[in-house]
């Protein structure tokens, strides 16, 4: 099974840098036209289908993928929802360390329960379209935090990833390989990428 998580297309927030995790910020006339262009560059023959997470701009992306590619938008997954940044939503991201230091934000969702979060997406996508080749449009956050639960590496050691980059994996005997990262192959973001360490928080301890 192939998939790619793709990142949603710009929004206003995007725009002015705010920080926008579970705020259900629609895409601007930016996001539709990087959509649009993604889809024209994306090969149909390469998909199946188009899912997304449930939030409003990751939804609207799949839409226009699904319409320029000729695909079936085929669901929408809670799993696949940005992190929730709690209070600090809405904040512009020069303020943010000067507010929190060490970014622990009223209401945000736990760093350590991300990352396994968006791999019970990906496996219920691989139960619901088994073998099939999926476009998953989700947020950028939540995608660093995935890959890095897959591959065992910090999810702050991956890099920024920009509006509608396609970062592929490939499933094989129950496990995630994963391929590229915003366009990049793998082998050559490796080096910049942290082993995750036994009590890290990311593995859900608290020491």
């Amino acid at each position: 099974m192939h998939l790619a998580l793709v990142r949603h297309g710009q929004t206003e927030w995007n725009l002015r840098g705010l920080m926008q995790g579970r705020t259900d910020i629609p895409l601007n006339a930016t996001g539709r036209a990087q959509a649009a262009q993604a889809a024209r560059t994306l090969d149909p023959a390469d998909w199946d289908v188009v899912v997304s997470s449930t939030l409003g701009r990751a939804r609207e992306t799949a839409a226009i993928l699904a319409d320029g590619l000729g695909l079936p938008v085929a669901g929408a997954y809670d799993d696949l929802v940005e992190q929730d940044f709690g209070d600090a939503e809405g904040t512009h991201v020069t303020q943010i360390d000067e507010r929190w230091p060490g970014r622990e934000f009223p209401g945000k969702e736990p760093d350590h329960e991300v990352g396994p979060r968006g791999a019970r997406a990906l496996a219920r996508i691989a139960v619901d379209h088994d073998g099939a080749r999926v476009l998953a449009v989700a947020h950028g956050t939540l995608i660093r935090h995935a890959l890095g639960e897959l591959s065992g590496h910090e999810a702050q050691s991956y890099p920024r990833l920009d509006n509608l980059s396609v970062s592929r994996l490939e499933r094989a005997d129950a496990s995630w390989r994963v391929l590229t990262v915003g366009g990049t192959s793998f082998d050559e973001v490796l080096p910049w990428l942290r082993p995750v360490r036994a009590g890290d928080e990311v593995l859900g301890r608290t020491a």
